[in-house]
C-alpha cells in the first residue's frame, strides 16, 4: 500500500475529510502528509474559512489546483453557481454575485480551474417523477422497462431545460469575459433531473467551448447514470476529450458513488485511455471512508496508469 509522506501527482478533495478537520491549515497539513502536493476546495456541508491558509502553503508547499464552486457555501445555499440557469431573474443574478466570488478567490489562491456541477430543472412535476425513478432503480435494479423509462424521463428533462441552458450559457459567457486568467469548467450531473446530461453538456460546449468553456469528468457519477442505461462513460470521454481539463476520480456500484477506486464497477483502463497527461486529477471519496483506502486507492490508480 501506498505509504504516507510518498509523493504523489494527484489532488485529493478537501469534502474527503467531511467535519473531521476544522480548518484549512489542518486539512492542508494532513493532505500532505499522506504524500498529495495538490488539493481541491470541494463542497463540504458545513464550507471551512480560507484564513490561514497562506501561511499553510509556505510551510507545505501545497497547491490549490481546482475549485468546486459552492465550496465557500452552504450545500444548501440556493445562490451558488448552480442557480445560473434559474427561471428567475433576480436568482440568476445572485448566483452570478455568488460565483464571481468564488473566482476572485480562486484566482487569490493561484487556483487555475473552477467546476460547476449540475443543477436541477425547475419543474417539481419533472423532479418528483426523477425521485421515484432512482427510487425504483434502487429496489429492482435496470431492468429493460426502467432503462426505458429513464431514458424518456431525460431526454424529457433536457427539452424543458432549454430555457435554464441558455441562461446558464449566457452567465458564463460573462463570467469567461470577466476572467480570462481562470478556467471555468462543467462537470456531468448524476440525477435524471439533472440539468448537465450528456446531451446538454454537448449543447453548453458547442456553443461556448471555442470562448474557453472546458468538460470535468466525473467517473462515479457517470457510471451511476450508464447502469441507469444512459450514455456511457466512455460516450462522453470520447465526445468531451478535446475539451477535458479534470476529473473527480472515484468508484461507484451503481447505487452509491464516492467510493475509493478499486471498491466499485467503474472501467478505470477506460478512463486512463482518455485522460490527458496534465490534466488535474482530483480523489473525491466520500468522507466515512478512512486515510487507508484513500492512500489505497492511489496504489489502485497509479495500477491503472491514470
Amino acid at each position: 500500500m501506498t505509504q504516507p509522506g510518498i509523493p504523489n501527482e494527484y489532488s485529493l478533495s478537501t469534502s474527503c475529510y467531511g467535519d473531521r478537520l476544522k480548518t484549512i491549515e489542518d486539512q492542508a497539513f494532513a493532505t500532505v502528509a499522506m504524500g498529495f502536493r495538490r488539493m481541491e476546495l470541494g463542497l463540504a456541508q458545513e464550507p471551512i474559512p480560507l484564513n490561514g491558509f497562506h501561511e499553510s502553503r509556505r510551510e507545505t508547499g501545497i497547491e490549490v489546483r481546482s475549485m468546486v464552486i459552492g465550496c465557500l457555501d452552504s450545500r444548501s445555499s440556493a445562490m451558488t453557481g448552480t442557480r445560473l440557469g434559474s427561471l428567475d431573474i433576480d436568482d440568476r443574478a445572485q448566483a452570478l454575485l455568488s460565483c464571481r466570488r468564488h473566482i476572485r478567490i480562486a484566482a487569490q489562491y493561484e487556483c487555475p480551474i473552477v467546476i460547476l456541477r449540475g443543477s436541477q430543472v425547475e419543474n417539481p412535476k419533472l423532479s418528483v417523477a426523477a425521485d421515484e425513478l432512482h427510487n425504483r432503480l434502487v429496489e429492482s435494479g435496470p431492468d429493460e422497462g426502467l432503462v426505458k423509462e429513464i431514458a424518456e424521463h431525460v431526454a424529457k428533462v433536457a427539452r424543458s431545460s432549454q430555457s435554464q441552458i441558455d441562461h446558464f450559457c449566457r452567465g458564463i459567457h460573462k463570467l469567461i469575459a470577466e476572467f480570462p486568467g481562470v478556467t471555468i469548467a462543467v462537470e456531468s450531473g448524476m440525477h435524471y433531473n439533472d440539468l448537465f446530461s450528456y446531451e446538454t453538456t454537448g449543447w453548453m460546449l458547442e456553443d461556448l467551448a471555442k470562448q474557453g468553456l472546458r468538460y470535468w469528468h466525473d467517473s462515479g457519477r457517470v457510471y451511476m447514470r450508464e447502469r441507469a442505461g444512459l450514455p456511457p462513460q466512455g460516450q462522453w470521454l470520447d465526445s468531451f476529450a478535446n475539451c477535458l481539463v479534470g476529473a473527480h476520480i472515484h468508484d461507484s456500484d451503481g447505487v452509491l458513488c464516492e467510493m475509493p477506486p478499486g471498491k466499485g464497477d467503474v472501467d478505470f483502463k477506460l478512463l486512463a485511455e482518455y485522460l490527458p497527461k496534465e490534466a488535474e486529477k482530483v480523489i473525491e471519496v466520500n468522507s466515512r471512508h478512512p486515510r487507508a483506502e484513500i492512500l489505497a486507492a492511489v496504489q489502485t490508480l497509479n495500477s491503472y496508469g491514470i
